[in-house]
Order: structure tokens, then C-alpha cells, then sequence
């Protein structure tokens, strides 16, 4: 069987030379009038933005330049603080709070000072400085019973060193004899706890030490500088040395006498008088005695002496409780040194300087 399929017949498609278009009713010109137009329209409103924008800027600057309303600051001082942030409040002013201590207890909590002062004309919305009062430091009396006299006195120092002192020790104390310490504060007045509504005197009763039975006076003649210094160290007296040149038949740099003698009883912190001879001359050292005049103390009081090298380097040559008035010690040292001297482990100046000229004959 045979099959004959026919294919249907397509149109024939024509040359691309022979393709027509339709003609468009196109008018080039107007396109070209109204794209100007546009563009002309789009620049005037750009123009308008750029204006605007300008004028707006001006303004704020304007405004910028006007600022605030003024206002006058009002008295605030001497009130609490919650009534003087709203008077601040009335005048659209704001506070910048300070806190500080005070001589009067009675003014905590009140305000103490204020910064610009009252009646100055400021900006509405300045910030003002108040000081807000803590109080005084201390409001009522310690209990200074069985501390020390000198270290009271250091730690009222150090209380009211930014105030005015409301607690002031009376001089000079009670001194008393006592099994207690010397310096000990046995009473006080006022008593602990007592309200300070002011400067208020402290008077004490201060302990002078126990009595102390007669003490037998030691044998220093013969020592030598560091020995009879030595010796004056272990005992109760106050030694007041002097200084002379040595005789033919005696040794150089040694006591050559005492007064009073050995082994004599006299009352404890006696002053016990000691000659020195000179001792002989030695290249680079210098020999002479050291004198100070104290303040005359109620009790013995801790002294030391030390020399000082060009370096700083520090050795002791004495230390020893002292009541007061003339101090003297010798020394042997090397030119160039210093001596210091310390009462409760604090310098008493001048220094003196370790000289052939500042040395005694």
C-alpha cells in the first residue's frame, strides 16, 4: 500500500528590501518644543527647592542667634535644697549640685553658696552652681580616753584641715602622774558623744607617767664617744656634755669627768653634767658637739640624733627620751656629713652641717 502525504502550501515571505513600514505621524519639531518646556518646568522647580531650602536655613540661624529669653537668678542660698531647685525651676534655670563640709553642723542639708551670685541676669537654661551643705566633719566629741596626746592632736589636725576647727585642745593639759604611759589622756571634758554646736575647747587630763624611784648614776670616765652615748641610752638621765682639749697627763677623746660621781642616787631624769677631751686629729674627720635648745615637755620625749652622708645614707648616733630644754651629744664623723635631729620621729630643722669651722675646740 503506498502513502502519499501532501504538505500544505506556505505563502512566500518577502525580500527585507522589499518590507515597507507604515508611515508614523511623527512631528520631530513639536518633540523638540516640548522636551524644552520640560526641561525649563524641572529647573524652575529646582530652583524653587534650592530657595526654600535656603530660606529655611537662614531662619534657623536667625533663631539660633536670638537665643533664650534672660532671666534674673534668684537668692537660693540659706534654703533647702528642694526649695531652691524649685525657684530655680520658676526662672527655667538648672541646678549643677556641688556637695562640701561645713563649720556649722546646723547648716546640713541648706544651701551654702551659689554660683552666678543672686540677681545676675543669665540666658533662660543656664545651669547654676549650688554647694550643698554635708554638715560639719564631726558632730559630736570622740572618745579620746587611753590614746595618745600627740596623735590626738595629729588626727584633729587632719579632721578640720579643710574647715574651720570645731574641736580645739586646750594648752596646756593636766599633767598627773599615772601607772599609764606618759602622753596617755586619762579625762577629757567635754565627754564622748556630746553635741558640737560650735568651736569648742577640749581639756584633758593627761598621764606625765608613773613615778620613778631614784636611779644610781652610772661610771663614764674613761669611754669613748660611742660608748659613753651608748651608755646614755640604757638609763634615766638627761647627760649635758661640754668639750675641751685634752691636758698632758689625759687621753684624748675619752670623759674625763662627772658630776655627780659614780654611784651617787639622785631622782630619775636628773641632768648628769659630762666633760669630754677632744680627741686627737685624724685626716677627713671632724670632732665636736652637737647643741640644740628644746622646747621644755611634761614628759620625756623621744629624741634622736643622726648623720647624714653627702649620699643620703642615714646611721644614728643617739636616741634617747628627752624632757626638754638643753640638748647636747658629740660626734666623730667625717667632713661633708650632717647631723638631724627628730623629736617623735619628726626633723627639727635647721641641719648642721659637719665642718672644721662648725666643730667646738
Amino acid at each position: 500500500m503506498k502513502l502519499d502525504f501532501k504538505l500544505p502550501k506556505f505563502p512566500k515571505l518577502a525580500k527585507p528590501s522589499e518590507i515597507r513600514l507604515p508611515s508614523l505621524p511623527l512631528d520631530l519639531r513639536k518633540m523638540e518644543s516640548l522636551s524644552r518646556e520640560h526641561y525649563r518646568a524641572a529647573a524652575y522647580a529646582l530652583g524653587a527647592i534650592m530657595a526654600l531650602m535656603i530660606v529655611a536655613a537662614l531662619s534657623a540661624f536667625l533663631l539660633s542667634i536670638r537665643g533664650a529669653e534672660q532671666t534674673m537668678v534668684p537668692e537660693v542660698r540659706g534654703m533647702e535644697l528642694a526649695q531652691a531647685l524649685v525657684k530655680l525651676q520658676e526662672k527655667e534655670l538648672y541646678p549643677r549640685i556641688a556637695l562640701r563640709f561645713t563649720d556649722n553642723p546646723g547648716d546640713r542639708g541648706l544651701i551654702v553658696d551659689q554660683k552666678p551670685r543672686p540677681g545676675s541676669i543669665v540666658k533662660a537654661g543656664r545651669r547654676i552652681q549650688l554647694s550643698v551643705s554635708k554638715g560639719a566633719v564631726a558632730d559630736k566629741v570622740e572618745n579620746f580616753v587611753g590614746q595618745d596626746l600627740n596623735e590626738v592632736k595629729i588626727h584633729l589636725q587632719n579632721l578640720f584641715a579643710s574647715t574651720k576647727p570645731l574641736l580645739l585642745v586646750k594648752e596646756p593639759p593636766v599633767y598627773v602622774s599615772d601607772k599609764s604611759p606618759a602622753g596617755t589622756i586619762l579625762e577629757q571634758k567635754p565627754l564622748p558623744e556630746t553635741e558640737l554646736a560650735g568651736p569648742t575647747p577640749l581639756e584633758l587630763v593627761v598621764s606625765r607617767g608613773p613615778e620613778k624611784p631614784q636611779v644610781r648614776v652610772p661610771d663614764l670616765l674613761g669611754l669613748g664617744f660611742a660608748e659613753v652615748l651608748s651608755q646614755v641610752q640604757k638609763g634615766d638621765l638627761v647627760v649635758t656634755f661640754s668639750m675641751r682639749k685634752p691636758s698632758a697627763k689625759e687621753r684624748a677623746g675619752v670623759v674625763a669627768a662627772q658630776l655627780p660621781a659614780a654611784g651617787s642616787l639622785v631622782p630619775a631624769n636628773a641632768r648628769l653634767s659630762v666633760t669630754l677631751t677632744s680627741p686627737a686629729p685624724e685626716k677627713g674627720q671632724v670632732a665636736g658637739l652637737y647643741t640644740r635648745e628644746l622646747p621644755e615637755y611634761p614628759y620625756p620625749l623621744k629624741v634622736r640624733l643622726e648623720s647624714v652622708g653627702p649620699a643620703g645614707e642615714r646611721s644614728p648616733l643617739v636616741t634617747l627620751n628627752h624632757p626638754g630644754g638643753l640638748f647636747t651629744a658629740p660626734y666623730l664623723l667625717p667632713s661633708g656629713h650632717s647631723l638631724a635631729l627628730f623629736v617623735l620621729d619628726r626633723e627639727v630643722p635647721p641641719r648642721v652641717e659637719v665642718s672644721a669651722e662648725a666643730a667646738a675646740p
